[in-house]
């Protein structure tokens, strides 16, 4: 007995059954095949199941999947453009902002929406912006100058005359 839900992950329209309990990060993760999606601590204090929902980050690990219906949902997956990284995924490789990687895609994120919303945050902005999301490798100072570096190649892009790229919003695939 399952209810029918219809998103939109990663620019792509789906239509799965869902149990009605079923969690968003286990829909996510073991129905549509995005691994990239972690469950850490399942009581939504880690950050590391941090998607986007119509732009807004949320831990994935506290939306059922029923409450996410008619949604547009962008996971970690879906920002890089085919072979090209995103400039936050980017920055993380650039900057060394992992180390074991678990807690990565959840703070890239959380910094998605924080950039969107603030594309030249101050380190402080950055650290309240990010203060879901915990890690235990990094010691966070390189995840810090991640965000700062995607900050900047941001904003240069845009100050050179291409189009912005609006991180908030879902990417075309094809």
């Amino acid at each position: 007995m399952g209810e029918r839900v219809r998103l939109t992950i990663n620019g792509v329209v789906r239509e799965d059954e869902v149990e009605p309990r079923a969690l968003l990060v286990h829909h996510l993760r073991e129905t549509v095949g995005l691994t990239g999606t972690h469950v850490g601590c399942d009581t939504s204090q880690c950050g590391a199941c941090t998607v986007l929902l119509d732009g807004e980050a949320v831990k994935s690990c506290t939306v059922l999947a029923v409450q996410a219906d008619g949604a547009a949902i962008t996971t970690i997956e879906g920002l890089a453009q085919g072979d090209q990284l995103h400039p936050l995924q980017q920055a993380f490789w650039d900057e060394h902002g992992l180390q074991c990687g678990y807690c990565t895609p959840g703070f890239i994120m959380t910094a998605t929406k924080l950039l969107a919303d603030n594309p030249d945050p101050s380190d402080d902005e950055i650290r309240i912006g990010l203060e879901g999301n915990l890690c235990r490798c990094t010691g966070y100072v390189n995840i810090l100058k991640a965000v700062r570096t995607a900050s900047r190649r941001m904003r240069d892009v845009s100050v050179a005359g291409a189009p912005a790229r609006d991180t908030a919003a879902l990417p075309a695939q094809g």
